[in-house]
């Protein structure tokens, strides 16, 4: 299981979801361009001292990033996807995020091997990305035993 974030605006969202990743012990794959520096306060303080021991992959770009990372892909959108409750995850799933302003361009979207939403309440919209990307990589651990094994 990986997170990737495809070209973050905003470097608290990044941190926390770097602090989620260590916590799970999941790698995160950051596709650029990001739309703040990658050493930007928010995000220092976001991640504390858990962003440290995150396993991060920086991709210079969408190409490089499907060339390095073998993988099904499975994007969380509101558009044109399955509620994430009746989805079935891979032990081996790329779960990918896109950018806070804008998501992610149609070419992306289309290459995606599956699409996940989170099911809301009607009337609203969107979650802030950190939170969704918990709920999703908290469903797809659950369904596939890829929980962290406690230290005791």
């Amino acid at each position: 299981m990986r997170i990737a974030l495809y070209q973050p605006d905003i470097a608290g969202n990044v941190g926390t979801i770097l602090r989620l990743a260590a916590c799970m012990d999941v790698p995160v794959d950051l596709i650029e361009p990001m739309g703040f520096p990658f050493g930007d306060r928010a995000l220092r303080r976001a991640g504390m001292d858990y962003a440290d021991r995150a396993r991060l992959v920086r991709h210079a770009d969408w190409p490089g990033f499907l060339a390095a990372t073998p993988g099904r892909i499975v994007l969380a959108t509101i558009a044109g996807a399955d509620r994430l409750d009746r989805f079935s995850f891979d032990a081996d799933d790329i779960l990918l995020f896109g950018s806070e302003g804008s998501g992610v361009p149609a070419d992306v979207h289309a290459r995606a091997d599956a699409r996940v939403r989170v099911p809301m309440a009607a009337g609203l919209r969107s979650l802030n990305v950190a939170v969704s990307c918990a709920m999703v990589l908290g469903e797809a651990l659950r369904q596939t035993g890829g929980w962290p094994q406690a230290q005791d």
